[in-house]
C-alpha cells in the first residue's frame, strides 16, 4: 500500500487497546493491524499550512504558516497559558472563534502519564486528550465554564503536582497504577480555602466538583523502547522500520520513535 498526503495528528478511538488511524490528507490508514510489520514514511519536502493550505518552508505551532501563526487565536500564547486570557481587554485575535472554543465548558483533570499530572481540556475532548498525551489513567475533577477558569484552577494545582509529561519516561513503559481519586481528594483539601475565595470573587463562578470513576487506558504496544531515539523528518526525510507500538502521538519503530503531531502539515509518502 502506498499513499501520499499531509500528516495530521493521529486519530484515536478508546478501545482495549486504543485503536489508531494515521490521517494523510483526506485518507485514514488503520495502524493497529500494521504492528509487527515494516512501514516507511518519506517526507516529500513539502509542508502545507493546516489552516490556509499555503506552501511554507517551515511549520509553526504544529502545522501553521508564519502569517497564520501570527493572526490566529488558536496560536496565541493564551492557548498554552489560559489564565492569561485577554478577551476582556478587547485584544483577542478572533473574538468569534473564542466564543466557540474558549467560552464553553472545560474540565480540569488528573492523569497518569509518566506520573500524576494536572491538565485541562474542552468538555468534548475526553478521553481524546488523555490518549494524545499517553496517559494510562485519567480522572475528571472539576468542570468550569470557560478556558480561562480552567487555567486558574490548573495554576493552583500546579503547586502540588506536575503539569508536564516526562515524555521519555512515558515512552519507556506504563507507570504504576495510581489512586487518582485519593490524590485529588488530598489536593482539594489543601486548596479548598483558596478555591472558595476564588468562587466568592467570581473568578470561578460556576465551579463544579466532579465525582467520577478513573478511566483506564491501554495502548497497542508490542515492545516498548529501552532507549529513546527520536526520528525527525527535518534531519532525515525517511522514517522506516518495524512498527512495534503506538502510544500518545508516538509511533514506536525498531529504529526509533516519532511524534506524528510534531510534523502536522508535512507531506509524506506512506508505504507498508
Amino acid at each position: 500500500m502506498k499513499i501520499t498526503g499531509t500528516l495530521k495528528k493521529l486519530k484515536s478511538h478508546l478501545a482495549s487497546p486504543v485503536e489508531y488511524q494515521l490521517p494523510l490528507s483526506d485518507q485514514l490508514v488503520d495502524l493497529n493491524p500494521l504492528i509487527g510489520q515494516q512501514i516507511r514514511l518519506t517526507h516529500t519536502g513539502n509542508i502545507f499550512c493546516c489552516h490556509c493550505g499555503s506552501k511554507t518552508n517551515k511549520s509553526f505551532s504544529q502545522g501553521f504558516c508564519f502569517p497564520c501563526m501570527r493572526k490566529l487565536a488558536q496560536c496565541d500564547m493564551c492557548i498554552m497559558k489560559p489564565e492569561t486570557c485577554h478577551f476582556d481587554q478587547g485584544t483577542c485575535r478572533e473574538p468569534d472563534w473564542a466564543q466557540t472554543h474558549c467560552f464553553v465548558d472545560h474540565f480540569v483533570y488528573l492523569s497518569n502519564t509518566s506520573g500524576v499530572k494536572v491538565g485541562i481540556t474542552r468538555h468534548s475532548q475526553i478521553p481524546t486528550r488523555w490518549i494524545d498525551q499517553g496517559a494510562t489513567q485519567g480522572l475528571i475533577i472539576f468542570k468550569v465554564r470557560t478556558r480561562k477558569q480552567s487555567g486558574l484552577v490548573e495554576t493552583l494545582f500546579k503547586e502540588e503536582v506536575a503539569d508536564k509529561t516526562n515524555w521519555r519516561q512515558m515512552l519507556k513503559g506504563d507507570g504504576e497504577p495510581l489512586d487518582l481519586n485519593l490524590i485529588a481528594q488530598q489536593i482539594r483539601q489543601k486548596l479548598e480555602l483558596r478555591l472558595q475565595a476564588m468562587v466568592r470573587s467570581n473568578q470561578l463562578e460556576g465551579l463544579e466538583r466532579i465525582q467520577s470513576e478513573t478511566q483506564e487506558i491501554n495502548y497497542p504496544v508490542e515492545k516498548f523502547p529501552s532507549k529513546i531515539v527520536s526520528l525527525n523528518f527535518d534531519k532525515n526525510p525517511m522514517v522506516k522500520g518495524r512498527l512495534q507500538g503506538i502510544k500518545g502521538q508516538y509511533l514506536f519503530f525498531d529504529t526509533g520513535v516519532i511524534n506524528i503531531r510534531k510534523f502536522t502539515s508535512y507531506e509524506v509518502e506512506f508505504e507498508s
